[in-house]
């Protein structure tokens, strides 16, 4: 690259402006510029947003709070799509295996896409996925469900994807949740379950996703004891030690519903989050 500052490079020429008609005016053409594109508004473009969904332990809310964010997604106008790469539990329905977990996801989103590629491993056995797995002669790898990722995000304009169980589940001998997690490189919003414990694993499964290089985006409390004692003072705690913004705090819901737990979760602050203007 030529450096203007160096004596021994070419300098630019200063132009010298010519009266038209005068002597010496050149005869030519006047240069015919490309029209420069209109600057596109902010609001016109939506923002995307992906982010990994892990919790504390297993039946702790995780589905709940994952599709609650595709229920704020889908209200904002966007393309949303809830992924659950792994998901043991499932049932035959009508021919097909259904999960209640991947069908939350798949009623919260808008983006229609197969079963196959939003779970891309259905195991019928509810137990831990590589016990679930080895029964059915299966081995979960990575390949397949970054494949199914790369569809679903080209598909759509946010992806929910949640993990399974705790933060480290094995799903083979060398390979566990949180190998995904870093594989897909996401922002993780973790989801605290409340109850006598959740100090120590919340702050174990941070160091565990800190360790990991991975963002963690925010955290979000999730009642699982209504008449836990001391929940504010926990939620305290762990707010003083979490490095990560607090974005919401479900009660024990009557009806725990996408739209009903969506009320209680702020996700505005993050990034990519920014919701295109409707139009009226």
């Amino acid at each position: 690259m030529n450096n203007l500052n160096d004596p021994d490079q070419p300098q630019a020429l200063t132009p010298v402006v010519v009266e038209p008609g005068s002597a010496g005016a050149p005869v030519a053409e006047a240069p015919v510029l490309d029209p420069q594109p209109e600057p596109e508004l902010l609001d016109a473009v939506p923002a995307r947003f992906c982010c990994f969904v892990t919790g504390t332990d297993t039946e702790i809310g995780k589905t709940l709070v994952s599709a609650a964010i595709l229920h704020k997604l889908v209200e904002g106008g966007r393309r949303a799509c809830g992924m659950k790469p792994v998901a043991a539990g499932a049932e035959l329905v009508d021919g097909e295996l259904h999960n209640d977990d991947a069908d939350m996801l798949r009623a919260a989103g808008n983006v229609n896409l197969p079963s196959s590629i939003t779970t891309p491993y259905m195991l019928r056995e509810p137990a831990a996925p590589h016990i679930a797995a080895a029964l059915e002669g299966v081995t979960i790898e990575a390949v397949p469900i970054l494949a199914a990722y790369t569809e679903i995000h080209a598909a759509s304009d946010a992806v929910v994807v949640e993990g399974v169980g705790g933060f480290r589940v094995p799903f083979n001998d060398d390979f566990d949740s949180a190998d995904l997690a870093a594989q897909l490189n996401l922002p993780v919003i973790l989801v605290v379950g409340l109850r006598l414990g959740c100090i120590s694993h919340a702050l174990l499964t941070v160091e565990a996703i800190v360790a990991r290089g991975l963002v963690l985006a925010g955290w979000v409390a999730n009642t699982l004891e209504p008449d836990m004692r001391f929940m504010r003072e926990n939620i305290d705690a762990l707010e003083q030690r979490i490095p990560a913004p607090l974005l919401g705090h479900v009660p024990r819901l009557e009806n725990p519903t996408a739209a009903a737990a969506a009320q209680y979760i702020d996700l505005a602050g993050l990034p990519g989050w920014h919701s295109p203007r409707v139009q009226n």
